[in-house]
Parts: structure tokens; sequence; C-alpha cells
């Protein structure tokens, strides 16, 4: 994992390094990345939508493999995101989140305490 958590900052930096030398300011340019989240996961939708049929102009457009790289592509570009704003801390950052997430739905170990739970144990 550390090979794409290196990937991802490289990329981050090339941004950065581009919206800097065009006058953009870090917080914008955090916006920026955020909303391309938001553009990717609509690629995602479309992509779904066009797997589907459902789209009655367009018909079947799409494949669910294109599905699976408009997803790939929101994931990296979150990813790039977080790097952005948290370029020291990223990946642990990530680890924690999922660990605190995951702890509500996944059953936790007997011996263990639950890592999604900051409010005591459970009754």
């Amino acid at each position: 994992m550390d090979e794409v958590w290196k990937t991802i900052a490289a990329l981050a930096a090339a941004f950065e390094e581009r919206d800097a030398a065009r006058g953009v300011s870090v917080e914008e340019q955090w916006t920026l990345q955020v909303l391309k989240i938001g553009e990717e996961f609509g690629e995602a939708a479309q992509a779904v939508i066009g797997a589907r049929g459902t789209n009655p102009r367009k018909g079947d457009s799409h494949t669910w493999q294109d599905v699976h790289d408009e997803v790939a592509d929101t994931i990296i570009t979150a990813m790039v995101a977080l790097t952005r704003m948290r370029p020291d801390d990223a990946p642990a950052h990530l680890a924690a989140q999922l660990a605190l997430k995951s702890g509500r739905f996944l059953p936790r170990a007997a011996d263990g305490p639950d890592p999604g739970r900051t409010d005591g144990p459970r009754a």
C-alpha cells in the first residue's frame, strides 16, 4: 500500500504545483479538489445509469467495467484530496477513519475493544 500512497503524494504535489503556478490559493485548491470528487462520483453514477440502460435516450451506453473504472477514479481523486489537505499524515488519518467507521459495522473481536466506539463500553 505504500506504493499507492507514494503515487497519490506525487499526484497531489504535481497538482499543487500547477495550481500554485496559476495563482490558486491553497484553500481554493482544496475546495476545487473536493468538488472534483463530486464530478468523479457523477461520472460513476452516469456509468451505472448507462450499464443499467435506464436512460431512454442513450440506452446501454456503459458497461460494468466502466462503472468499476469510474469508482476507482473517484477513490483516487478522494485520496489525492485528502493528501493535499493532510500531506503529513493522510495515510494514518485514513486508517484511523477506517477503523472508526468500520467499527460501527463489523463485529468486534471478543477479546478486544471496538475501535469504532468512543462512548464507552456496550451494554
